[in-house]
């Protein structure tokens, strides 16, 4: 069957650590459910440069589609046959198949056999049914990312629900934790070009930053990229805002992607701290991100926006961790808000973090170029910060849901 090529299996790295590139994808399906899981795949922000068509009919399906059309990149078949019928049905597929597509096969036998022959024959995989999303995501980015590859960082997204809730705040804190506490060299990304506070909450001033690589993301390489990352310390970088009104501050969503793509291949922790707007590039940063950080006050603003935020994200992200959750400055005398059970029960996502009002411990260490946990390293706010950054690493285990629940215990109990 040497008409298909072969390219191994598809183990190794994390799914989230395998993008797959702009590739060409039809899948052939025999059974409904298969059609259904191939649809919530194709669906997938890890799929999202790759153009997928889904088909029923199986592998006889594929045969006659093909017999006047040339075979794309990847061709995902399901059989409903077993033994040598598979095979006699694979070998008519190979005769309408070109030289350079990998092919990949679900069936119903797990027989090793069966897998030895498929192999020897050149089929890339193969995939017992019945399948999840992300077994497929997994196989179809094993086939494309090299095993000789180092593995790219987590980009991780903060965004307010609205101006003013300290998201950025958050977000630096939170990166300091990862790349100081934990020990996991990380960058910051700002992308709230004409108004961003990362060099001042850091006390840097660069010349250069985000905005010069965003202007000419073709030229972006190691040696670019190193000069443009501000070092703060020897774990944590960043990729600072200009903070000038003298230019346009737009972004277009391809010349984000490929700096992103350049970070990630150079650190393994990559925060982007995403300004309240919604524009292309910002709505392409939250569907893709391996994280998101939704950041919210309890008040009525922020409890729609985030609704809506959380409905605006879910279509890609079904196969992901739900965004987290945090409620910033509870607690502010004399204002009234709205308590964080009926926020979590109206957005249908529990909390992930409650932090406290704090304006001295805030000011303060925004004031001195100094971060919550340096300030205060034994603080509730220290602590809840180093649990989130804990969570967003893998250091922490547990449902976002469970953590949810310790959080609000943690820090919503009353000082002793």
């Amino acid at each position: 069957m040497n008409k298909i090529t072969g390219a191994g299996n598809g183990g190794g790295m994390a799914t989230a650590d395998r993008p797959v590139p702009r590739i060409s994808i039809a899948s052939f399906c025999a059974q409904t459910e298969t059609l259904s899981v191939m649809q919530a795949a194709a669906a997938d922000r890890r799929l999202a440069k790759a153009h997928i068509s889904v088909h029923p009919d199986g592998v006889s399906g594929a045969i006659g589609y093909f017999t006047q059309r040339t075979t794309p990149d990847l061709l995902i078949v399901e059989t409903q046959n077993e033994g040598e019928a598979v095979l006699a049905e694979l070998d008519q597929l190979a005769n309408v198949c070109g030289d350079k597509t990998k092919v990949v096969v679900v069936g119903r036998a797990n027989d090793i056999r069966l897998y030895r022959e498929l192999a020897r024959r050149g089929i890339s995989e193969y995939l017992v049914a019945p399948l999840a999303p992300l077994q497929i995501i997994e196989a179809v980015s094993g086939l494309y990312a090299s095993p000789d590859a180092p593995p790219v960082g987590r980009v991780i997204a903060f965004a307010g629900a609205r101006g003013g809730v300290g998201a950025s705040m958050l977000a630096h804190n939170v990166a300091w934790c990862i790349a100081e506490e934990l020990k996991i060299s990380t960058a910051i990304v700002d992308l709230d070009l004409p108004f961003g506070t990362t060099g001042l909450n850091f006390n840097e001033d660069p010349v250069q930053g985000i905005a010069d690589a965003l202007n000419a993301p073709d030229r972006l390489d190691d040696v670019l990229l190193d000069r443009l990352l501000v070092k703060s310390t020897d774990r944590l970088s960043l990729f600072t805002a200009p903070a000038l009104l003298d230019r346009d501050a737009e972004i277009q969503p391809a010349a984000l992607e490929t700096v992103l793509d350049q970070v990630r291949t150079s650190v393994p922790c990559v925060i982007v701290d995403v300004p309240h707007v919604w524009t292309p590039w910002s709505r392409q940063v939250l569907n893709t991100a391996d994280e998101i950080v939704i950041v919210a006050t309890p008040d009525l603003a922020s409890l729609r926006n985030t609704k809506n935020l959380l409905e605006a994200v879910q279509g890609r992200r079904a196969n992901d961790v739900p965004p987290r959750l945090v409620l910033n400055q509870s607690g502010m005398p004399k204002r009234p808000e709205i308590p964080s059970k009926e926020f979590a029960a109206t957005v249908g996502q529990d909390p992930a973090l409650v932090l406290p009002f704090d304006p001295p411990l805030y000011g303060g260490a925004s004031n001195n170029g100094q971060m919550i946990v340096q300030v205060q390293p034994q603080g509730r706010a220290a602590e809840g910060i180093r649990l989130l950054a804990g969570l967003l690493t893998g250091r922490v285990n547990g449902q976002p849901q469970k953590s949810g629940s310790f959080f609000l215990t943690l820090l919503n109990r009353k000082a002793g």
